[in-house]
């Protein structure tokens, strides 16, 4: 089977107005400014409006890369939405997002990879494109992580925002588009990042909510040496799969949950850091949505070229992790 060359062809992010400052966390929870800057490079996030939700988030991210690819909504074969914090539990973030859009030749569904969804639905997407299943996809990385963080917890609710992504991807030239993909998952870390409340195995109870068992729940220090480790790791497996050296990279773009884990990364690679793509600092960790709102941030600022070689990379709960190189 001849494969088609894949690659993304617009961009879009989307944040909320109201911002949470560092400043602001020091009258809700016993920190500072200067300790969460240390510890993780944040100094603000964004949290959504009351009325909105993951979908809404979705949509205006979705329509600046629609915008960007030069498509109509009409013109999707398929909407994927990574998300862990969907609207409900079903119908999908991604059919309210088809339907908000005007998609209606789209399929469409939600893809749960935490901090790692996006790449694992840029890696479903591609290969959708290459075989001539479909010509244009929607992949979306979008979380209201704000509606489950627990704001008397100084240990996690430093750390979450709010925010969208979107790319459209496409068939592009040849020598163009994505190079190399890589995937991976420990389910057996799977306790270390997690919400139990509300699935299956502890459904919604007055017990469940009294027992904040809705919001986050991190071992901090367990996962941030498995991100240090894994980070490298999966940037090294995608460069070697895609026969790039490292020192050929023009743009890193990693998940933006800490800025020691992306400076591990940086000389794990060899990088310095205006090779790297870093807007922690204004959005904390957004999970699925953070390496989209960056990727676009990028293109906006003119740090993104025809030919540019780039790699994505990111972990996250489950535990996950993938890394992506394309070739602008």
């Amino acid at each position: 089977m001849m494969l088609h060359p894949v690659g993304i062809i617009g961009t879009g992010k989307y944040v909320p107005e109201r911002i949470l400052t560092n400043k602001d966390l020091e009258r809700m929870v016993e920190t500072n400014d200067e300790w969460i800057v240390t510890r993780t490079g944040m100094r603000e996030r964004r949290i959504a409006a009351p009325e909105q939700a993951t979908s809404d988030l979705a949509y205006h991210a979705a329509v600046k890369a629609l915008a960007a690819a030069e498509l109509t909504a009409e013109e999707l074969d398929l909407i994927i939405v990574a998300t862990i914090t969907p609207d409900m539990f079903f119908p999908s973030t991604a059919c309210l997002l088809q339907d908000k859009l005007g998609a209606r030749k789209a399929a469409a569904f939600d893809l749960s990879a935490a901090c790692s969804g996006f790449i694992y639905g840029l890696a479903t997407a591609s290969n959708m494109i290459a075989t001539g299943m479909y010509k244009h996809v929607l992949v979306v990385g979008a979380e209201c992580l704000s509606r489950i963080t627990d704001y008397t917890d100084r240990n996690t609710c430093i750390l979450f925002g709010d925010g969208a992504g979107a790319v459209v991807l496409g068939t592009v030239p040849e020598g163009r588009g994505f190079r190399s993909f890589e995937l991976g998952a420990d389910g057996g870390g799977g306790e270390l990042l997690r919400v139990c409340g509300g699935g299956s195995r502890m459904p919604s109870s007055a017990e469940s909510v009294e027992g904040k068992q809705h919001f986050i729940y991190m071992a901090g220090n367990e996962v941030y040496k498995f991100a240090v480790r894994i980070m490298g790791n999966a940037a090294e497996e995608a460069l070697r799969k895609a026969g790039v050296d490292k020192k050929d990279i023009d743009l890193l773009v990693p998940h933006q949950a800490n800025i020691r884990i992306i400076q591990s990364a940086l000389n794990r690679l060899d990088l310095p850091e205006e090779k790297c793509m870093i807007n922690l600092h204004k959005y904390g960790n957004v999970s699925a949505a953070s390496i989209p709102i960056a990727l676009a941030e990028a293109v906006e600022q003119n740090r993104v070229h025809e030919g540019d070689r780039i790699v994505l990379v990111g972990f996250g709960g489950g535990l996950t992790w993938g890394a992506s190189v394309l070739v602008w």
